[in-house]
């Protein structure tokens, strides 16, 4: 299917690897040209010479972080006039209830809710002025079921779904849509990380853990980059133009639910 995206701007932040590297890979082969953000400068510099050898088309690095006032900056100089925007950072730590103080959810909230929503105002009006632009939110399926041990994850992102059940509404007018997309647990770094804490706490393998945690998704295994990637290629579209202020759960049907 042709997108209808080819020689759009995109920005995908935390894009060096996993599922922000599968949306900008997706982008890429979409025909867009790209501005990639990560923290680490090695891994996104490599990320990005193998987005233009494999796809041909214009891909700049920004290493910086995301979630501060500096490393959006950054980011917003060498980005331009873009089309597409997705936004996304690493979780907070898993924890209890009980661990948490203010600071902690301060660091949560700059990283999952008020770092893209600055983003998003200062990228936004001028796709409003052009007429045309995406914004893509990765989140968590935690947004629609929340997950005890991820509480700071729970609130932040809940609240970034607030800000943009209201604000798509606002911009769909405009020719602007933005949406969110809700991952489930995907082949990354993040689930060999997550795997091998539960592995750890129970005396079991690495793969014993995935294996039982397997059992838990009706399609019976982990999410892969590419498959999130082209999700998030296609909200981008022109096919996707009435799709407004939704999440999009990609979980493998883990979270189970009705609506």
């Amino acid at each position: 299917m042709d997108l209808g995206i080819k020689g759009r701007r995109a920005v995908v932040c935390a894009s060096s690897k996993g599922l922000g590297r599968g949306c900008a890979e997706a982008l890429a082969a979409a025909g867009c040209d790209l501005v990639l953000n990560a923290r680490g400068a090695e891994a996104l510099e490599q990320t990005a010479a193998d987005i233009r050898a494999k796809y041909g088309v214009n891909v700049e690095a920004v290493a910086a972080d995301i979630t501060t006032e500096e490393g959006r900056a950054e980011v917003l100089k060498a980005a331009g006039e873009v089309d597409i925007l997705v936004n996304n950072a690493g979780g907070p730590p898993p924890g209890m209830w009980s661990d948490w103080e203010r600071d902690d959810f301060i660091k949560a909230l700059d990283a999952n809710m008020l770092a893209p929503i600055a983003m998003i105002k200062a990228l936004v009006p001028a796709m409003m002025d052009r007429g045309w632009g995406r914004v893509v939110n990765i989140t968590s399926q935690s947004v629609k079921a929340p997950i005890g041990v991820l509480g700071l994850s729970n609130s932040a992102r809940a609240g970034l779904t607030g800000y943009v059940a209201g604000t798509s509404r606002q911009v769909a007018g405009s020719g602007v849509n933005i949406n969110n997309l809700l991952p489930g647990i995907h082949a990354t770094d993040r689930a060999v990380s997550l795997d091998g804490g539960v592995a750890k706490a129970q005396g079991i393998t690495s793969e014993e853990a995935k294996v039982n945690r397997c059992k838990t998704i009706p399609a019976g295994r982990y999410g892969t980059a590419d498959e999130f990637g082209a999700t998030c290629a296609f909200l981008c579209s022109t096919q996707a133009a009435f799709i407004v202020g939704q999440n999009i759960l990609h979980d493998g049907g883990g979270v189970n639910a009705t609506f």
